[in-house]
């Protein structure tokens, strides 16, 4: 079946356009060489007609049975970038075809790249499909929850190979370096031969665009600097969101924030998240206006929103990054003991802000999330941080995702929510240790339900409750008193 299951994914390659008619035995004969094979039979082969993650799973599986590759992890992930990558251009072709898109409109040069990124299964979207997602309404409108069950586990010899791998390697730097485009991987190293960047040049820099191999939302994508430099939330990086959001005015863009507990997963190349979904944050209202005095073209505003979030709206973008930076050079040193916010310990300092920009018809709009990483004993993760009390379903650092209102939740809650479905139906009496406490209250609250399916929408909407406090947890600014202060602070500078 390796021969049938060849065709189609050739044929499959010719009909989403990764290949013409033309490529196809020259790209068959790369991936017959990869898969130990000196040739490919003259008699008729019926292709299997079937998705391309299919198909190229159904060729790893008979690669294994052949002897091909062991069934270890990064054995398989390098095989199967390397095929696919068999049916992709070359960098030069696809940002010159994304340019030539571009000149028709940013959202044709998009759509062209996101889709070679999808066929090309450098997204991953077998395994995308097996998170838990849906929606749920909150007080600040509808938010998204997704159960993260998309990366893979690693299996027993591929952990064994990691701990004995002498680590002799520092290329590529880390997994957001241009020298990712095309690299065919190592044990503990993902695979990214079918990997493509395009080249977005930013105020006389070159930064690169790329989709996530595992997207939480529609097209969601990353802009990285040609550099490995850190993180840096400045006047600079504003002028950079809004400058991308005047070249691609479909798509939003955010920044973690720059210091830890309060930033992303990756603090040491700068970096930025952007794509074409509208979260619960983009529509939220405002709680209240406010006037910055320094910058009376600009509209202002407090949101409503479970973390602390001023909106600036504003025709020109050079104003805009002007009054966004006047409000971070304020709040990284603004200390207020009454909010518990303060600016540094000795010479560390806590205070910082996730921007998120957005093109509204040629209104330019940031949002400036007022952020804060001090701990102290009684919250040694974080003072605004997920609390204790809510670590059972969220303990990891609220990154530029979470901000916007969609959760992305650890993969042990998938079978620990349906230990909890079980115990409110009166089916057992076990529920994980941590988890005990919220069963009990749900037990009291609701009595013993009937059905899976009353307790699935219990349990869903009770999910989305806890995340609209973890959110709030992260939020500096608590009551309105507190803010008045600091736009106070703002118009007094």
């Amino acid at each position: 079946m390796i021969y049938e299951n060849l065709a189609g994914l050739t044929q499959k390659a010719i009909e989403t356009d990764l290949i013409s008619a033309a490529d196809q035995i020259y790209a068959r004969n790369q991936a017959l060489h990869l898969l130990g094979l000196e040739a490919f039979p003259d008699s008729p082969i019926e292709p299997i007609n079937d998705t391309i993650p299919n198909l190229l799973e159904n060729i790893i599986a008979i690669a294994i049975e052949r002897g091909v590759i062991a069934d270890v992890f990064d054995e398989k992930e390098i095989l199967a970038a390397n095929i696919m990558n068999c049916f992709v251009a070359r960098p030069s072709v696809i940002n010159a075809t994304f340019n030539e898109k571009y000149k028709i409109s940013p959202t044709e040069a998009t759509d062209y790249f996101y889709k070679l990124s999808v066929n090309s299964n450098y997204i991953q979207m077998n395994r995308i499909k097996k998170n838990i997602s849906y929606k749920v309404d909150t007080p600040y409108g509808e938010m998204d929850i997704t159960i993260n069950l998309s990366k893979p586990e690693k299996d027993p010899e591929q952990i064994k190979r990691e701990r004995e791998m002498k680590q002799t390697y520092n290329y590529p730097k880390c997994l957001l370096c241009k020298e990712n485009e095309g690299y065919t991987g190592r044990t503990g190293y993902p695979a990214r031969a079918n990997h493509r960047i395009i080249n977005i040049p930013l105020m006389n820099e070159n930064w690169y665009l790329q989709y996530s191999p595992y997207v939480y939302y529609n097209e969601h994508s990353i802009l990285f600097s040609e550099e490995h430099r850190d993180m840096k939330i400045d006047r600079n990086a504003f002028e950079r969101l809004l400058t991308f959001t005047n070249k691609f005015p479909h798509y939003f863009i955010g920044s973690n924030a720059d210091l830890p507990i309060v930033g992303g997963s990756i603090l040491t190349h700068d970096h930025y998240q952007a794509g074409r979904y509208e979260f619960a944050m983009t529509q939220a209202t405002d709680s209240f206006s406010f006037q910055l005095e320094a910058f009376p073209e600009i509209k202002a505003s407090v949101v409503k929103w479970p973390m602390s979030v001023i909106r600036l709206k504003g025709s020109k973008l050079d104003s805009l990054v002007s009054a966004a930076d006047h409000i971070l050079q304020t709040w990284r040193g603004y200390t207020d003991e009454s909010a518990n916010v303060m600016a540094f310990t000795g010479d560390t300092p806590h205070n910082t802000i996730t921007p998120i920009a957005r093109n509204r018809e040629g209104i330019f709009e940031i949002d400036l999330v007022l952020r804060n990483n001090r701990t102290t004993d009684e919250h040694p993760l974080g003072i605004f941080h997920p609390h204790a009390d809510v670590h059972h379903i969220k303990k990891e650092n609220i990154g530029l995702i979470e901000v916007m209102g969609l959760a992305v939740l650890p993969p042990r809650l998938k079978d620990e929510l349906n230990e909890m479905s079980e115990f409110l139906q009166g089916n057992t009496t076990q529920v994980a240790d941590y988890h005990q406490e919220w069963a009990n209250q749900l037990k009291a609250k609701y009595g013993t339900l009937s059905d899976f399916q009353q307790a699935e929408t219990i349990l869903q909407k009770e999910l989305g409750d806890k995340f609209v406090r973890v959110l709030e947890d992260a939020g500096v600014l608590k009551e309105r008193q507190a803010f008045e202060r600091f736009i106070n602070t703002l118009n007094n500078k």
